[in-house]
């Protein structure tokens, strides 16, 4: 008998930050967690996959952060999604993740200040509680979605169980049943 595994209860839409676009053939979706060194060694797969496979491929992101293992896995999850607010999502996702383990407030505002962000802007998003509650409309999305740790994978809507290395993450890309 042929397991079947946890399918994305809501698919990639504008909300998602994404790269490439949403109509690529191929879907990688991400619930990740700036303090899990995990995460850290899979944003590396996933550039790579990304060279592979250009506009044949959506990757989206999505806030799981695990304050429990990693308290201040919250504050860069905000950090980012108030940067994502001025369209900067992605390099801030980069540097809190080239950052692990100096992602106190002031490394917070430090990272941003070196993107091309109006601090202004970043810090009145943070204080209104709206980046707060980006991450957790997220964090609800991956409860609904089964996610249970960090990084977790979605190839094409379907939970990607296994390796998150190069070669086994492009292999189930390109064997995924169509989107």
């Amino acid at each position: 008998m042929e397991k079947v595994f946890p399918e994305l209860v809501l698919p990639v839409e504008e909300r998602d930050h994404l790269l490439g676009p949403r109509s690529a053939r191929y879907q990688l979706v991400e619930y990740g967690d700036y303090e899990s060194s995990a995460c850290r060694l899979a944003m590396a797969t996933v550039r790579e996959i990304v060279r592979e496979l250009g506009d044949d491929l959506c990757v989206a992101f999505r806030n799981f952060p695990q304050p429990k293992r990693h308290p201040r896995s919250q504050a860069a999850a905000e950090a980012a999604e108030s940067a994502g607010f001025q369209g900067k999502f992605w390099l801030m996702h980069d540097r809190l993740l080239d950052h692990q383990g100096e992602l106190d407030d002031r490394r917070l505002r430090e990272i941003a200040r070196g993107l091309p962000v109006d601090m202004s802007v970043f810090e009145r998003d943070l204080a209104s509680g709206e980046a707060a509650r980006r991450v957790a409309e997220d964090v609800e999305m991956a409860d609904e979605d089964g996610v249970g740790d960090t990084p977790t994978f979605f190839v094409n809507g379907t939970l990607q169980v296994g390796e998150y290395e190069f070669l086994p993450l492009l292999d189930a890309l390109k064997k995924a049943p169509p989107r």
